[in-house]
């Protein structure tokens, strides 16, 4: 078939996917009039709307066979930068889970997420347009990870576990487990989760060949999330309560190159962190089911405690010693109450009002000694109206939001505590959204606007080293780093759920960056606010269906193109561009993602995943290779009735995955290398326990309530 035959046959594939999903919809209705038993229930791989894009994690076995920043890294468009965060189609996002912020950052979001099963994960949100209902400290963008599960009116259970293992040196084990139990009766419904994850890695890092440090990494997770709710009358309370525990063992080999000496030896880094979370949200039901009053309220605790033992070997043998000892806490508080209603504009439209208060209180001390006492207090209120008229759907929202951000932090050489820079500050964030629906449900376009701003994480706020630190390498946070405004704009074409074609413009004041600079033989990394940055970013994604080389066109015609029973490549490619005053001749760089599901015989599913960034300015670095080139494949199957899904998997197949970059904000440029053992190979598998009561129904989702509207999620 010629190749020109290939889009309007694609276009005719994402059709015959739409009307085979409305007419699964159709026969599932008649099941339930036939034999009430019978509830069948197809979930989507990938969900586009106008503000998000959701990807499902627990049908899909390659995003879910390993842990799940894994899982995160398969997401076309998704890359995670260890310099410049979390990114997705050119725009910074804010982790969230289950609809609430996460508050960590760095490294100690990387090994959470790391300690995160992927096979616990229901599916992943990326809100690329936050609107007035959101807070505008959300940034650019949010990713919001989603881990609930049913309820159901009887007792059920779900085991997941995995092993994985990489070889480089020597053989490393990686391994998870997890049951989830729920059920519900006619006072009340619970839920409770608990899992494990065990993970041996290395890391080697080379920086100006001043330093080289091999790391042999062993990281330990334990989690458990909790859930309760209770009817009351036609109202609901919700109660949740999560604990994580996470602890951290690394050995390291170290050579040092300081005026000319050489220098060996060997550290150990102990780093143990505990997060609790308690939530408490009242829903009040009215007879119109549009209608929604809601009031949320938690408290969320996270220590981290960090230790670093040295012993020198050479040019002179010490003792051991304790090199650096650190810890912090965090306590943050909110509460939020949101109001919706429909009123009578144009054909239709809706009203949402709502007020938050949030609080954050951060401290870090050094050696027993609080170097930074950090406090920060959000107020907010906002209004946002949604309407439509014929095929076209509009949104106006305005939030405004007070800033009081005070503290101190200790300046060691003068022993005298110091008051920070103070932000107190009325802001106002509009948004706009125009949507035209060209076939409705089929394909629409839509331009979106919003203004938003970042508040300093305190990762970049901590003064002191949580990661490694030596005689020639210190890495620190800055205390006085200013709030980060961003204007959004962005444009997009999307046909069903799997094609689309945009392009966002980003223009921001005062972005955080990690600055690197080296004088002598001392390395050092820190954080600083840019003046401005402008980014362009184009991105496409687009479907071919295997059928189209090697069926007739009549023939596809008749075809159910039901897209978890069909073999097809996804493409996708996207093109940043970052503006920096600093930087005279900027070079941009191309994201190319191609991603097949090959259906097998015997039912066998085989999913290939393949990425890779060219070079280009990511803020003050630029790779000496990609910044991420990797292959992953996965095999898949499900057994005894579909209860249970076995998954191999092998991720970095060729093992090219390295950050391998140069610095540009000062000379000399820092050469940085860092290899992570990203090649792995590995099982897993998900198994639903059988229970004999048939007459089960599904209940409402518990570990985390979803709005109403099937387009937002309450944060």
């Amino acid at each position: 078939m010629k190749l020109k035959s290939i889009l309007p046959i694609s276009v005719l594939f994402l059709s015959q996917i739409y009307f085979a999903q409305e007419t699964q919809k159709k026969e599932t209705d008649k099941e339930k009039e036939i034999e009430a038993v019978t509830i069948t229930k197809t979930k989507k791989a990938v969900e586009q709307k106008a503000d998000r894009t959701i990807y499902d994690f627990s049908e899909q076995p390659h995003l879910n066979s390993g842990n799940t920043l894994e899982g995160l890294q398969k997401i076309p468009g998704l890359v995670v930068s260890e310099m410049a965060g979390m990114i997705y189609q050119g725009k910074a996002l804010d982790v969230y889970m289950d609809g609430r912020p996460l508050n960590i950052y760095s490294t100690q979001l990387t090994a959470y997420l790391e300690g995160l099963p992927a096979n616990s994960i229901e599916k992943i949100e990326i809100i690329t347009q936050p609107g007035a209902e959101f807070p505008a400290t959300s940034g650019g963008a949010i990713i919001n990870i989603i881990t609930s599960k049913n309820a159901k009116s009887y007792l059920s259970a779900t085991y997941a576990g995995g092993y994985r293992f990489s070889n480089y040196d020597h053989y490393r084990s990686k391994f998870n487990n997890s049951l989830t139990l729920n059920s519900k009766n006619k006072w009340f419904g619970w839920q409770l989760n608990v899992g494990q994850n065990y993970n041996e890695s290395e890391t080697k890092s080379t920086i100006d060949e001043i330093s080289r440090l091999y790391n042999d990494n062993v990281n330990r997770n334990q989690y458990l999330r909790s859930a309760f709710t209770f009817d009351i009358g036609k109202d609901r309370l919700l109660l949740n309560y999560n604990l994580s525990l996470g602890s951290s063992d690394r050995y390291v080999d170290r050579f040092e190159l300081i005026k000319g000496i050489e220098s060996t030896g060997k550290d150990i880094i102990d780093q143990s962190n505990t997060r609790n979370e308690v939530t408490a949200t009242y829903q009040k039901k009215f007879d119109d089911k549009n209608k929604k009053l809601e009031f949320k309220g938690s408290y969320t605790n996270f220590s981290n405690d960090f230790g670093q033992t040295k012993m020198d070997f050479s040019p002179i043998p010490a003792f051991q010693e304790n090199y650096l000892i650190n810890g912090s806490s965090q306590d943050a508080y909110n509460f939020r109450v949101d109001y919706a209603q429909p009123i009578k504009v144009l054909d239709e439209g809706k009203l949402s009002l709502g007020a938050y208060y949030d609080q954050l209180e951060f401290s870090a001390d050094l050696f027993g000694i609080e170097n930074l006492d950090y406090k920060s207090k959000t107020t907010a209120f906002y209004s946002e109206a949604s309407a439509t008229k014929g095929k076209m759907d509009f949104v106006l929202g305005l939030r405004g939001e007070y800033y009081n951000i005070n503290g101190t932090s200790l300046d060691f050489e003068t022993q005298t505590y110091d008051k920070l820079r103070s932000f107190e500050k009325f802001k106002v964030f509009p948004n706009a959204s125009i949507q035209y629906n060209i076939i409705p449900k089929i394909a629409f376009f839509n331009v979106n606007y919003n203004k938003k701003i970042t508040l300093p994480n305190v990762a970049n706020l901590n003064p002191n080293n949580t990661r490694y630190e030596s005689e020639n390498i210190n890495f620190s946070g800055n205390p006085n780093l200013q709030p980060t405004i961003f204007d959004n704009f962005e444009i997009k074409l999307s046909a069903l759920n799997y094609a689309f074609i945009g392009y966002n413009f980003t223009n921001t004041k005062n972005q955080v960056v990690q600055i690197v600079k080296r004088e002598g033989d001392a390395i050092s990394q820190t954080s600083d606010n840019l003046d401005r940055l402008k980014t362009h970013n184009f991105n496409i994604g687009f479907p071919i269906p295997l059928a189209v080389f090697n069926t007739p066109f009549k023939d596809i015609m008749k075809m159910d193109m039901n897209p978890d029973q069909v073999s097809f490549i996804f493409l996708y490619g996207s093109y940043q561009l970052q503006q920096i005053d600093q930087i005279i001749n900027p070079k941009g760089y191309w994201t190319y993602n191609i991603s097949g599901q090959f259906i097998l015989p015997y039912k066998v599913k085989f999913n290939a995943n393949y990425t890779y960034l060219t070079k280009g300015n990511e803020f003050f670095f630029y790779p000496n290779k990609s910044f991420y080139n990797t292959l992953n494949l996965s095999l898949s199957r499900k057994f005894n009735k579909d209860r249970m899904t076995l998954t191999l998997f092998a991720n970095d197949v060729f093992n090219t995955n390295e950050t391998n970059l140069r610095t540009t904000n000062a000379l000399p440029n820092v050469y940085i290398r860092n290899k992570n053992d990203t090649r792995s190979f590995g099982l897993s598998f998900n198994y639903k326990i059988p229970t004999k009561n048939k007459l089960a129904k599904e209940a409402p989702n518990m570990l985390n309530q979803e709005k109403k509207e099937e387009t937002s999620t309450t944060l």
